[in-house]
């Protein structure tokens, strides 16, 4: 019992760091423009999409693609926000955004399987395959991987959140857009960067996607409420509160998977999002530190 319980939570650690980098981009659209981004898992598969075609194409590596597909990601978030979302009434915009960003979905959802079909894709990498046995705890490379590439990527996106300028103005803007407008802050401009930085981290999370699990054109539907879940119970707008509910959420998640079953282990997700409704709407991980980023 002893040995599930740690290979519960050695799974759980490993893949709340992929839950963390995946919810990061949803935090970041709500806290700087109060927008449901619903699309943003169809942009994950869209990435582990582009990563198949370039691997079989190419035979590139998955993770050297990614100097290619992250500033092209960031360029299309960059077009969405301008684009679209920021054509959205301000009053009505979270309401609006949902509907819209259903819309891109569907879209991204239908071109997808205009173009790959119905059936399901995978990138196998032999480096992914193997396993780690530390104790009598087996970790999958495949995991471990996820694991280190969500750290890196989570470091770099709170190093530009905390020490770059426009990270500066993208807290600002998150915190008080109105008093960061009055002070000089052009937040249009921030909005869009934003929206960019979202997507950016969408073509990290859809890469390590593709190593990790085969996909097909609708799987963005079973992310959608998982990762729902871990921003509302990290506090809407809070990246950090989010990186805290995803490790906290993977770690019952393996638990319960390896103790129980993988039915029980995914309704882990509803239970807290619904505890959390229920007992602490802003979050478990929200409030102060919210407001920080």
């Amino acid at each position: 019992m002893v040995n599930l319980l740690l290979q519960g939570l050695a799974l759980g650690v490993l893949t709340g760091g992929l839950y963390a980098l995946l919810a990061s981009g949803l935090s970041l659209y709500f806290g700087v423009m109060r927008v449901v981004m619903v699309a943003h898992p169809a942009f994950l598969f869209l990435a582990a999409y582009l990563t198949y075609t370039v691997h079989t194409t190419l035979g590139v590596d998955p993770f050297l693609a990614l100097p290619v597909t992250v500033p092209l990601f960031f360029a299309l978030g960059v077009a969405v926000q301008r684009l679209l979302i920021a054509r959205l009434a301000a009053d009505n915009l979270p309401m609006m955004s949902v509907l819209l960003t259903f819309g891109i979905a569907l879209t991204i959802e239908g071109l997808l399987g205009t173009f790959y079909t119905g059936s399901y894709k995978s990138v196998s990498m032999e480096y992914a395959t193997r396993s780690l046995t530390i104790g009598g705890v087996h970790l999958p490379y495949d995991k471990i991987i996820a694991f280190w590439v969500a750290a890196i990527t989570l470091a770099v996106l709170f190093a530009v959140l905390i020490k770059s300028k426009f990270g500066q103005s993208l807290r600002a803007t998150i915190q008080h857009r109105e008093a960061a407008r009055l002070v000089g802050i052009q937040t249009e401009r921030v909005a869009g960067y934003g929206f960019g930085v979202g997507l950016a981290t969408a073509a990290v999370g859809g890469t390590v996607l593709a190593l990790i699990t085969p996909f097909f054109p609708a799987s963005h539907w079973v992310w959608i409420g998982k990762l729902m879940a871990i921003i509302v119970v990290g506090g809407l707008g809070s990246v950090v509160g989010a990186a805290l509910a995803a490790v906290l959420l993977g770690v019952v998640e393996g638990i319960v998977l390896v103790t129980v079953d993988a039915t029980w282990a995914t309704m882990m997700f509803y239970v807290f999002l619904f505890l959390t409704l229920l007992a602490r709407p802003q979050g478990f991980f929200g409030g102060r530190l919210a407001h920080r980023f």
